[in-house]
């Protein structure tokens, strides 16, 4: 890509972005500059090719689109700390909690921002980034920005007001789905299949179901209904599930998560 790709923080999000962006190919090497204030996460990036900066401030200065993906207590910092460097560049920021008008209250000079939620499986090129669509990012930094993502998963837009929402499903839920990945292989592991084989058997039946419902369009409970038989045992166990109040308990967890995100 003709734009130069500059990353603040490259820690477990932002090194997952970049890490797949490189795989992917999307992103050459020699057009991404990044800077992290742990030496391991600065050892990290060397290893993978890219330039390593000294600071945030060279990050700012010699990138087009600056891809911030530091903690929200260290944002304002981060910030401050590219100073001017930003004016008239394009900011990317995957910061939870934190909206566009904060960030721009924070840059010495006016920068273009688009919001964004990523999660971790981008890391396998599966990952789930909704955009906001309040952004004024020019066209061409638009579409960079598309392609890069959708080189790692799936894209959607969202007006900002939502992307609380985003963090608390898919930005919470692959500790959610993992949790359920666990729980499922712990009940074979009780009725005796080996450890491993009940963690394959069970992430690769999520991964299967997900892409039923992906690629053929499927509605959640028409991939239920598939291996709901009259009487049988899957029955069993959806109603095991109803008593034990899953529903309930998984729509609170995105609930709570979405209202920490509202908090920071």
């Amino acid at each position: 890509m003709a734009l130069t790709f500059g990353v603040i923080g490259v820690g477990n999000m932002g090194g997952a972005i970049l890490k797949g962006a490189l795989d992917a190919g999307v992103l050459r090497t020699d057009d991404v500059i990044v800077y992290d204030i742990l030496p391991e996460a600065r050892a990290k990036a060397a290893d993978w090719g890219v330039r390593v900066a000294d600071g945030d401030d060279e990050v700012a200065a010699q990138a087009d689109v600056v891809l911030l993906a530091v903690k929200p207590q260290n944002a304002q910092e981060a910030l401050a700390q590219a100073g001017s460097a930003l004016t008239d560049k394009a900011l990317l920021s995957i910061v939870a909690g934190v909206g566009s008008d904060r960030l721009r209250g924070w840059i010495d000079g006016d920068v273009r921002v688009l919001r964004l939620l990523p999660n971790t499986p981008a890391l396998v090129f599966e990952g789930a980034f909704a955009l906001s669509s309040d952004n004024d990012f020019t066209q061409s930094e638009r579409d960079f920005a598309t392609e890069l993502f959708k080189a790692l998963g799936i894209v959607e837009f969202v007006p900002e007001h939502l992307l609380d929402a985003v963090c608390g499903l898919s930005g919470g839920a692959p500790a959610y789905v993992a949790m359920f990945i666990e729980a499922m292989a712990d009940g074979g592991v009780q009725q005796g299949l080996p450890r491993a084989v009940a963690y394959r058997l069970a992430a690769q039946t999520c991964l299967g179901t997900a892409k039923l419902i992906l690629e053929r369009g499927l509605h959640p409970g028409e991939a239920k209904d598939m291996v709901t038989s009259p009487a049988g045992t899957t029955i069993e166990g959806v109603a095991a599930l109803e008593r034990g109040g899953f529903r309930g308990a998984v729509i609170d967890a995105i609930i709570a998560g979405a209202e920490k995100s509202k908090r920071l």
